[in-house]
Order: structure tokens, then C-alpha cells, then sequence
């Protein structure tokens, strides 16, 4: 069995980069193609607290990638035996205006930055707090 990595975060709270050029969440646009940031936000959103970090970075990928069902957990396997970037450099959080909250079981769900949720993860000191990688180096 390859070593697998993985991006999968416990009681952890990914904000918005510091350099996020919104200051309130925005849905990202529509586009002929899924944009990794379309994928990531219809699985989280209509799905919050289903997917572990690794679900959600795995299946987009697969979606992407076109692999069939019955490859799949090869696939996986494959695709975590490398190191994975992991939400911190997700879009939603970089870009849209969205933070993560990994929750004890390590699933996920979205939170826009102005709403009031973001604000009590934000101050829950019970919660360790990553903030998202910036888009441009200083």
C-alpha cells in the first residue's frame, strides 16, 4: 500500500486570504466549463458537513478527469499517494469570499465572510484558525 497523504483538517477553520478582493462571499459565476470553484461550492454548499476535505479535492478532480465510478478508489489512491493542495488554496477561500469549517469529524462546510457564523468560528477559541493562501506573493 502507497503512503497516502492527506488534506483533511479536524476542528479547523480556513478564513478568507488576506488579500481576498471581496468583502462579501460571492457564488462563483457560471461558466461552459465547471470551474474548480463552481465544483467545490455546489458539492459543499448543498452538502455541509457530508465530505471530508480529501471527498471534496478528490472528487472534483475525477469530475475533471472524467474517471469512472469502478476507477475511482484506485484513482484516489493513486492521486493522495503525492502530496494534494488542500482548501487553503481553494477559490471559494482566495477569491469568493468563503471560509471552511472542518468540524470534529473533519467535514466540511462553507461559510461567507460577512455572515454571522463566520464571525463566531472566527472567535471560537476552541478552534484552530489557518487562514487561506494569497493570491499574489508580496
Amino acid at each position: 500500500m502507497m503512503k497516502q497523504h492527506t488534506t483533511n483538517c479536524i476542528n479547523t477553520f480556513i478564513e478568507v486570504a488576506e488579500d481576498c478582493p471581496v468583502s462579501q462571499a460571492q457564488i462563483p459565476p457560471e461558466k461552459k466549463e465547471k470551474t474548480l470553484a463552481n465544483l467545490q461550492y455546489e458539492k459543499i454548499s448543498k452538502n455541509p458537513y457530508q465530505y471530508t476535505s480529501d471527498d471534496i479535492i478528490f472528487e472534483c478532480y475525477a469530475f475533471k478527469k472524467d474517471i469512472s465510478e469502478n476507477e475511482k478508489q484506485e484513482e484516489r489512491d493513486q492521486f493522495f499517494s503525492k502530496g494534494q493542495a488542500c482548501l487553503r488554496s481553494s477559490p471559494l477561500a482566495k477569491r469568493y469570499g468563503f471560509g471552511f469549517h472542518h468540524n470534529k469529524e473533519g467535514k466540511v462546510a462553507l461559510y461567507p465572510r460577512e455572515s454571522e457564523e463566520y464571525q463566531k468560528l472566527l472567535n471560537d477559541p476552541n478552534i484552530t484558525k489557518t487562514k487561506a493562501m494569497r493570491s499574489k506573493r508580496k
